[in-house]
């Protein structure tokens, strides 16, 4: 318990460090005023989409935020080779004091679970049950639905937890997992050969009680399974931690001396050459590129799902086409700059004769050189699939347009240092203004590119134009934003 405390702690300082504690503590209020709003419109809500579906993709967006936090299996790892840096944490103790790994990362196992449920899930669901005092919805209804939201989360930090310990261990069992969890999915929205309930039991438990049933033993049911896969692979997880950290040195390989090949690669790169070289080198070495890899094509294929599951399961006639696919593509593109922000410290660089400027420029051109393939290929793999090649005119200007405008809008609102601004609320409002408005401007456009190709085409152009006025505007102004700051 006195580990717990410390590790609650050590966080609060953490991300108190990035803004303050009161713009910390503005989090929670943020998501309760969110809630609260949205929990008062329900009813108007409910008029044009069934509270079934709603609730439904409501448990399988926290199943998702659970599975994002989680991957502490990974994270860990970090700290602990990391841990001669500018700064150390509780859980890489055990190579200091008599503690275990085992003990340590169950102690940010517990702390993330209660950081994260006081941080967002507590706050959304005390904003339901004020609207439900407000409006009268019934207190059953209220407590079923926020007792499936922890179970939701629950299970999605879980499983995260248990894939990312078991596969920092092994590579070959990630891939068995990711594929297994891919399959999983695949069954659900392409074959439909069950329900989300079949891999989500916390959402049987929510269908079994009010307001949608009232079967309590299928709901005892749902919630022995949500609670046995929980506890099942928290110990999974806790189990295959890693004694020890220590000691692994890794043969000579063929990386082990590969950066004058990327130098000559990078020679077009002039002066960010050696910069661009090391990127490279990190990307391999680490193996960020297969996380990379997973980040992108998780999300978009989740978004296929999603987009499938209102057209045809919602039967709501709005009319997804290519040209929205691929702003969604170029707004997703932006996680892989936070992977490339977290490959290593950056503390180094303050001893070289190098500004962040220039390192926050040498990640660009980097996303860009990574993204740029992939996205392509995502689009014209769609286009073909929905047999949409006619819109590729415009969709490919919208992908590569919004691709370039949300990284250079989050590197010059966050810097080298993404994850941590983003918890700053001034910081994460900025951000969902400069991303949602155009986001929302061009989704609402591609709707209507098969109706009006002319008009949707002319204003979807005009956008583009806006868009890369201020990439450029805000492009030229990361120098005065971060050449005063240091790593």
């Amino acid at each position: 318990m006195h580990l717990l405390k410390l590790m609650l702690r050590e966080e609060y300082r953490l991300h108190v460090s990035y803004s303050s504690s009161r713009m910390f503590l503005a989090m929670p209020v943020f998501v309760f005023v969110i809630a609260l709003v949205t929990s008062l419109t329900m009813r108007n809500l409910a008029g044009n989409i069934d509270l079934r579906d709603m609730v439904t993709s409501l448990n399988a967006g926290v199943c998702l935020y659970g599975i994002s936090v989680g991957a502490l299996g990974f994270l860990g790892r970090t700290y602990v080779e990391r841990r001669q840096g500018k700064y150390n944490y509780i859980v890489a103790m055990p190579a200091l004091l008599p503690l275990s790994y085992r003990s340590t990362f169950l102690g940010m196992y517990i702390r993330d679970i209660a950081f994260y449920i006081a941080l967002m899930l507590g706050p959304a669901i005390s904003g339901l049950v004020v609207a439900g005092a407000v409006v009268g919805y019934s207190w059953g209804a209220v407590l079923s639905i926020s007792a499936t939201l922890v179970l939701s989360f629950l299970l999605g930090i879980s499983l995260s937890f248990a894939v990312s310990v078991i596969g920092s261990r092994n590579r070959i069992a990630l891939l068995v997992m990711v594929g297994a969890i891919m399959a999983v999915l695949i069954g659900f929205g392409v074959l439909h050969l069950y329900s989300m309930d079949a891999f989500l039991p916390s959402v049987g438990f929510q269908m079994a009680l009010p307001p949608f049933g009232d079967d309590i033993s299928r709901a005892a049911s749902c919630l022995a399974l949500s609670v046995s896969a929980f506890a099942g692979l928290s110990v999974l997880a806790i189990l295959c931690v890693a004694e020890t950290y220590d000691g692994e040195v890794k043969k000579k390989g063929p990386r082990a001396n590969i950066l004058p090949s990327y130098l000559r690669r990078f020679a077009f790169a002039r002066s960010y050459r050696p910069y661009l070289a090391k990127e490279s080198v990190d990307l391999l070495r680490s193996g960020t590129i297969g996380k990379i890899s997973f980040t992108f094509i998780a999300p978009l294929t989740f978004l296929s799902f999603a987009t499938w599951y209102i057209n045809t399961g919602l039967n709501v006639p709005v009319g997804f086409n290519l040209v929205f696919y691929a702003s969604m593509v170029g707004f997703f593109g932006v996680m892989l700059y936070s992977w490339l922000t977290n490959m290593d410290t950056v503390d180094y660089y303050e001893t070289l004769p190098v500004s962040p400027t220039r390192i926050i420029r040498s990640k660009l051109m980097m996303f860009i050189l990574l993204t740029t393939a992939i996205s392509t290929a995502f689009v014209l793999t769609l286009s073909v699939i929905n047999n949409e090649t006619r819109l590729l005119w415009l969709a490919l200007p919208v992908l590569y347009v919004t691709m370039v405008y949300m990284v250079v809008s989050m590197s010059y609102l966050t810097g080298l240092h993404p994850n941590s601004y983003l918890f700053n609320p001034q910081v994460l409002l900025r951000f969902a203004l400069v991303s949602m408005l155009p986001e929302t401007g061009l989704t609402i456009l591609s709707f209507s590119v098969d109706r009006s190709p002319f008009i949707a085409g002319v204003a979807i152009v005009a956008v583009l134009g806006v868009l890369l006025v201020m990439t450029l505007v805000l492009y030229r102004r990361l120098d005065r934003r971060w050449s005063g700051t240091g790593f």
